[in-house]
């Protein structure tokens, strides 16, 4: 007779990794099963990887299961499946967004960790405005979602240890006490691995005391606050040099003290783009705008400060050549990949100059004498136009872009730095003009400017946008809603990169104008 089957009915514990290439996931999954392995747990390991950079991230999967003594091997899932994920954990917070939308995430289950760093994603980039998630939306649903939400900057401690996030999001597994494992296990893991272990042994501690403290506190965790400008610039401090300190100490007695911030970072900015002389231009460009604010109002002049920065620090080819042979941008980028001091690491950019900002660079009246030669003009860009991949970190490119990031001081007498000059006074102007008369529309004007921004063809879209709206202002004077619907328009031009919304905001304002 025929012995009924008997099916053990042990269900393994599961755990879901969303990462993205470097952060570690695969390294993290690995210190996961051979942890339980080295318990005398099966455990099985699964991934699908995600597609591009910042499109997808890759989902790893883990079930294990106390080893029978019979010896009798378990079949595993191979995915998880929505509602039965005992632990996900995202190694960027929109991962465990994207978690919690896949149904990962069970409110009767799940253990959710993460790390509350960003790591924009390619779609938040291309949107012309803010186009950035929102981080506290996703703290709200794992708060909803999640039986526990572990949450905290998990990147930054693992920069400041010296190790990998994944270090780090191995101590919050070992904190968070959802596997039945010893601290000793997990320690013992890493040092087993035989690679880096001493940097992520100290992750490892940090991240696991980080979560007990979490939890200890009985708090659930709360989204960070980003920086804003008085804490990246708390005051208009001086910096040692005498020209820069002098106009510090003119800002600090023209301007009241709520505009001390926005002042700074924009004095900053202008100086670093050109020198002490276009500071003082700047300064004098924003003074101009608090002679006209009405009854104590500095909402005027705090716009012109921040946009006004914008338009004198434009993106040209002396700027980009500039920014890109900085030793502080070396540095960023060796620390970066966590590169150690005896390694050679090389930055490939992708350049794809036009002629146009070649034009742009030259004195103004070689490059205008270009621009009216146009079959001459079309044949040098037939030769320029195109896209090269060049490595700033070897002699052959360093040099010349070091050359022309040193054109700065010749700025002031090219064709750009002419037409940027004339563009950006024909828009104060108009804000000047229209303050006494309408204050409100007057900001609107000013804020307007956001619009221009970037490099190359995504300069001249969003100039070609700017223009467009500016162009309705002094149409919409006079009527109560003026500002009100000049900013609709600007938000109409941010809301699509071929400019659609634009059209279709426009073509309503024409039927009331």
């Amino acid at each position: 007779m025929l012995q009924p089957v008997v099916i053990d009915q042990t269900k393994p514990l599961s755990i879901a990794v969303l990462a993205m290439g470097g952060q570690g996931g695969g390294v993290l999954v690995d210190w996961i099963v051979a942890l339980a392995e080295s318990q005398n747990w099966i455990a099985q390991s699964t991934s699908v990887p995600g597609v591009a950079q910042r499109t997808g991230a890759t989902v790893y999967y883990v079930e294990m299961v106390p080893a029978r003594p019979d010896g009798a091997y378990p079949v595993l899932s191979l995915m998880p499946v929505p509602g039965e994920v005992d632990i996900v954990i995202g190694a960027e917070l929109m991962e465990a967004g994207r978690a919690i939308q896949r149904g990962l995430v069970a409110p009767d289950k799940t253990t959710l960790i993460a790390s509350s760093h960003r790591s924009f994603a390619i779609q938040e980039k291309l949107v012309p405005g803010d186009g950035l998630a929102d981080s506290a939306k996703v703290y709200e649903a794992a708060g909803a979602a999640a039986k526990r939400f572990v949450a905290f900057d998990m990147a930054s401690i693992a920069d400041g240890t010296g190790s990998a996030i994944s270090a780090v999001m191995f101590g919050a597994l070992a904190g968070s006490y959802t596997l039945p494992f010893a601290r000793e296990a997990f320690e013992a893991t890493i040092r087993a691995a035989g690679i880096g272990i001493e940097p992520s042994l100290r992750g490892f501690a940090a991240g696991l005391d980080r979560t007990q403290s979490e939890a200890e506190s009985a708090k659930p965790p709360v989204p960070p606050k980003p920086a804003s400008a008085g804490k990246l610039y708390p005051a208009l401090a001086p910096i040692g040099n005498a020209a820069f300190d002098k106009l510090v100490a003119d800002a600090r007695e023209k301007f009241p003290a709520p505009l001390h911030a926005i002042i700074a970072a924009g004095l900053r900015r202008v100086v670093d783009f050109q020198d002490v002389t276009y500071g003082q231009e700047y300064l004098d460009l924003v003074a101009g705008f608090l002679r006209v604010e009405l009854g104590g109002n500095t909402a005027l002049t705090n716009a012109a400060a921040k946009h006004i920065a914008v338009a004198m620090a434009y993106d040209d080819v002396i700027r980009v050549a500039d920014l890109k042979t900085r030793g502080s941008r070396f540095e960023r980028v060796r620390a970066e990949v966590s590169a150690k001091p005896d390694q050679i690491v090389y930055a490939t950019e992708f350049m794809h100059p036009r002629m146009a900002e070649i034009a742009g660079t030259l004195p103004a009246g070689l490059g205008l004498w270009l621009e009216d030669k146009p079959g001459f003009f079309r044949t040098l860009d037939r030769l320029v136009n195109r896209g090269r991949r060049v490595q700033t970190g070897t002699v052959r490119w360093f040099l010349p872009l070091y050359l022309l990031g040193g054109l700065k001081r010749f700025r002031r007498g090219t064709l750009r730095h002419r037409r940027e000059v004339a563009h950006r006074a024909a828009w104060l102007d108009l804000a000047r003009k229209t303050a006494p008369k309408d204050y409100d529309l007057a900001v609107a004007i000013l804020e307007a400017r956001r619009l221009v921004k970037g490099y190359s063809d995504t300069h001249a879209r969003g100039a070609s946008k700017f223009d467009r709206v500016i162009a309705v202002a002094p149409r919409l004077a006079g009527r109560s809603d003026a500002a009100e619907w000049l900013r609709r328009l600007w938000k109409a031009a941010l809301a699509d990169e071929d400019g659609k919304a634009l059209d279709g905001a426009l073509a309503t304002v024409e039927t009331f104008l």
